[in-house]
């Protein structure tokens, strides 16, 4: 009988998270968390207040894995039930009563706090950042796994001397403890869902700007970086003062702070007021046309109003988290580079999506299983094409009201639509049906406005059609829209798609152009092309693009063979990317060229081989790996770093290293090197190995 009465308590508590929201207000959260890198630990504890709304018999939070110290409610000792995944009182909880529920825990967060670093010998590289993204700070704080529970989270943090500490809010106070420890208190003023909670802990400076309205916002950086400030952040401050004239809601946060992290799982995260960004995205002036944060700046600032202020009811609507934040990030791009920009993106877009609908896997953006592909861009091209139907001002009319009806609240689809059909006076029901509910993408009427909107986007598909169709030469072709074209970046993708049916002449004329992207696009060229333009390509390694650069040099090398030490010569120094392109590739070539430094042969390898070592980002170490592979072979150590990154937490680094593994494991002297370094792995570790061993 006692255990039916206790698989009846489990019973009443399961029904539970679905009175929350009805039942109980949870208006307020007090967090104070400590964590201990050394033992990927975290000791917290935090006070909850709540209103209740009807009379309940038991309230439960989301907590995975949380070790209970002390529960307390009203500040007294209370019975619990922790079952691994929630947290149960069970208790009358009467109608109009306010309540505080206090909890202390202790945790070893499997996801959602990641500890960088900590086992390097680089005191540098030590950082702690979290990512609840949809419903995981359930790992590291008895919270709310879904999206619908709206707190304003205080938050302490108490850490060590001599790291910065950032998160959601407005620092408030910064003082030594008794076991001098500091302690961060952050304050926040509006509620928010707790997968927006965020942290991050590491070796920081910040320069601080301020927006037009009178935002301050904090712009971090790592001490060594002080020169890839501007380049990084460029345009922050013109972006976020486009934004909010743009959606015509003041930004809804007391401040907003932008850091990198390293091994970052995402480009970015939307934290509220807090983004965190991969730090593959902090850059020198150089390699601003490669590969630069603006976009993921843009769309992170967005998702400040689209998702964190206004928050999807669940996944059915995310919609109106990502397409909205993809949407503002064109219009901010737009801005910045020019409306050509933009719509070379919605036309690339356009085709991605159109090549899915006609494979069958298109998608409805009411799908909340939908790809990324969709969500984001088709959710944008969506917009797009609302706007166009309604009209401009009429859109930002219905955003505005959107914004203000339902600000710290939860919405659908259904809510947004209404909005707009009730200020356009139009029945919005076939954009619905086109735009949301079918699968297939509506090609053709996207396109359509295209060529109305850019010249050169109706010019390249007028070339396509012409070359298709016309019995003229395709240099004749090529030649008279080159010619009368004003458009860089068309320029650049009739070099991409025709450089075969062009002539060494006229590839020569193009290689004189000042444009960096033409002349990136004329680098990817088929290497035979190189046979003829020596003197252009070997220009082509002073560029002002690490991709440029890269690429040259290996075509260079590769077809030039007697001319090998000058071109490594000229590049001998630069670095690269974030992920040391240039470099990897130079030491690559620099160890295969015959008699070049053969005194330094032994270092260069070294050095190569070293960045497969954890203490580099996940970006340097895969393609160290993969040069590796290619050219040389492993030694011992780089079997290590490979067999050890099969278990790391960014899904695309493990299931890289895992496919290399399976790579190596068809090959009997691999199989018996890597069964001598078992010993060597930790459980987890050793256990994947292990299977994968006696597979074969």
């Amino acid at each position: 009988m006692r255990k039916k009465l206790f698989s009846l308590f489990f019973l009443i508590c399961s029904w539970v998270p679905a009175q929350h929201q009805d039942k109980v207000n949870f208006l307020h959260a007090d967090v104070a968390v400590a964590p201990i890198p050394e033992k990927r630990q975290l000791n917290g504890s935090v006070t909850y207040t709540l209103d209740v709304l009807a009379d309940v018999d038991s309230i439960f939070l989301d907590a995975k894995n949380l070790d209970f110290s002390n529960v307390r409610l009203n500040s007294r000792k209370v019975d619990f039930i922790n079952n691994g995944k929630t947290i149960s009182v069970k208790k009358k909880f009467k109608k109009g009563k306010t309540y505080h529920l206090e909890l202390s825990y202790s945790c070893f967060p499997k996801q959602t706090v990641y500890f960088i670093g900590w086992a390097d010998d680089d005191i540098k590289n030590n950082q702690i950042w979290t990512q609840g993204q949809g419903k995981y700070t359930s790992y590291w704080l008895p919270s709310f796994d879904d999206m619908t529970e709206k707190v304003e989270f205080d938050l302490k943090v108490s850490f060590q001397p001599n790291y910065e500490v950032i998160a959601n809010g407005k620092l408030a106070s910064k003082q030594l403890d008794k076991d001098d420890r500091v302690v961060w208190t952050f304050d926040m003023e509006k509620p928010m869902s707790s997968y927006l909670l965020a942290f991050a802990i590491g070796h920081y400076k910040n320069e601080g700007i301020t927006s037009s309205s009178g935002i301050p916002i904090e712009n971090y950086y790592y001490p060594n970086d002080s020169l890839r400030i501007e380049p990084t952040y460029r345009f922050t401050k013109a972006i976020f003062d486009f934004m909010e004239a743009e959606i015509g809601v003041g930004y809804p946060w007391q401040i907003y702070k932008q850091l990198p992290v390293r091994d970052f799982l995402y480009a970015g995260m939307e934290n509220t007021g807090t983004t965190l960004f991969s730090d593959g995205y902090v850059i020198d002036s150089t390699a601003f046309i490669d590969k630069n944060y603006v976009n993921v700046n843009a769309h992170e600032l967005a998702h400040q109003w689209f998702g964190d202020m206004v928050t999807e009811l669940n996944g059915n609507h995310h919609w109106l988290h990502e397409g909205f934040a993809t949407y503002y990030a064109y219009l901010a791009e737009k801005k910045v580079f020019g409306d050509e920009y933009v719509y070379w993106k919605l036309y690339d877009t356009a085709k991605q999506l159109i090549d899915l609908s006609k494979e069958g896997k298109g998608e409805a953006l009411t799908n909340p299983k939908a790809s990324s592909l969709t969500f984001y861009e088709k959710g944008a091209w969506a917009l797009l094409m609302l706007q166009n139907e309604v009209g401009e001002e009429t859109f930002k009319n219905g955003i505005r009201k959107y914004l203000e009806k339902f600000q710290f609240q939860n919405v659908t689809i259904s809510d947004f639509m209404s909005i707009m059909e009730e200020v356009s006076g139009r029945n919005l029901s076939t954009f619905k049906r086109v735009w949301l509910e079918e699968t297939r993408f509506a090609y053709e009427e996207s396109i359509a406005l295209l060529k109305v909107k850019s010249i050169p986007v109706a010019q390249w598909m007028d070339l396509q059609w012409q070359l298709t169709t016309s019995l003229e030469k395709n240099e004749k072709i090529i030649t008279d829209f080159w010619n009368k074209t004003a458009s860089d970046e068309l320029k650049k993708r009739i070099i991409i798609k025709y450089y075969k049916s062009l002539s060494t002449d006229f590839l020569k004329e193009a290689f004189k152009t000042q444009n960096a992207e033409i002349r990136q696009a004329l680098s990817f060229m088929d290497g035979k092309y190189a046979l003829n333009l020596k003197q252009e390509f070997t220009s082509l390694l002073e560029d002002k693009s690490y991709i440029t650069v890269e690429s040259a040099l290996y075509q260079l090398w590769i077809n030039y063979p007697l001319d090998r030490a000058d071109y490594l010569n000229k590049t001998k120094g630069i670095i690269g990317l974030p992920n040391k392109n240039v470099r990897l590739l130079w030491l690559t070539l620099a160890i295969l060229t015959s008699g070049y430094e053969a005194q330094n042969t032994k270092h260069y390898f070294d050095e190569l081989s070293g960045y497969t070592s954890p203490s580099y980002s996940i970006e340097v170490r895969q393609v160290a790996f993969q040069y590796l592979k290619e050219a040389f072979g492993f030694t011992d150590q780089n079997l290590l770093d490979l067999l050890q990154a099969t278990t790391h937490y960014s899904w695309q680094f493990k299931q890289f290293a895992r496919d290399l593994i399976d790579t190596l494991l068809k090959d009997t002297i691999y199989q018996e090197r890597i069964g001598t370094l078992l010993g060597k792995l930790n459980p987890e570790e050793k256990r994947y190995i292990q299977t994968k061993l006696n597979e074969l």
